[in-house]
């Protein structure tokens, strides 16, 4: 007889369909079902990319890291071979964004400017790219950010200059998306499942507020029940 009902194997994958995670809103599950991995597939195996902790990471990265391998000594392939680790080159740079009418001094990399100046500019940049090939926390808090000012149309962006403030909504309309949409983009499921533990949280009603209304509703009852005397003028 199988210890469990469900085999262990398929937990992750059965999970999504019971509990508080079946009650997520269902733009939010289809697109965490719908995720894939970074960057197209390919036949050899993907170069490993790992972030050691406490090493500054690009902060709106390009799924950039530390990569190991093995080099010769002295290029000499007849040499023993010894470890190596790859570092990507990390640059403080100065980025502005028009939706959120801020500017960010972030940590970037090459690779990362030259796909900012692809997409014409850093909120198209953070707008096309997905969640997978950011691969960063800050970039994809700056994307929903951005995504929830285009869905609210926030007057507080330029309030003195209302036909700047439409241009720029007008420029990046093609994004926008519903806010309750928006609010939910980027967050891992652990995020998601305690942004829905909030919402469906009830503060609990005082005890003299639920008496005090049983007690208006027994005297107003009583009061419909009771006859009414109507005096005569002699």
């Amino acid at each position: 007889m199988p210890l469990h009902r469900i085999a262990p194997r398929l937990w992750d994958a059965r999970r999504l369909e019971g509990g508080i995670y079946a009650r997520l809103p269902a733009h939010y599950l289809r697109a965490l079902r719908e995720a894939r991995p970074p960057g197209p597939g390919a036949a050899d195996a993907p170069v490993r990319v790992f972030h050691p902790p406490g090493v500054p990471r690009a902060a709106c990265g390009a799924g950039e890291g530390w990569v190991g391998g093995y080099r010769y000594v002295d290029n000499d392939k007849l040499a023993p071979r010894v470890k190596k680790i790859w570092k990507p080159q990390l640059f403080m740079r100065e980025l502005s964004s028009e939706i959120l009418d801020k500017t960010f001094t972030l940590t970037v990399t090459m690779r990362t400017l030259d796909l900012v100046d692809a997409a014409f500019g850093f909120d198209f940049y953070i707008l096309k790219t997905s969640k997978e090939d950011l691969q960063s926390k800050l970039g994809i808090d700056l994307k929903r950010a951005m995504l929830l000012r285009l869905a609210r149309k926030d007057t507080d962006l330029h309030p003195n200059d209302p036909v700047k403030r439409e241009s720029i909504f007008n420029k990046y309309k093609a994004f926008a998306i519903p806010e309750e949409e928006a609010e939910w983009v980027g967050l891992s499921l652990e995020e998601a499942v305690e942004k829905q533990r909030v919402l469906e949280k009830k503060d609990p009603v005082p005890l003299f507020r639920v008496y005090a209304e049983e007690l208006a509703n027994k005297l107003v009852a009583k009061a419909l029940t009771e006859p009414v005397t109507v005096s005569r003028k002699q």
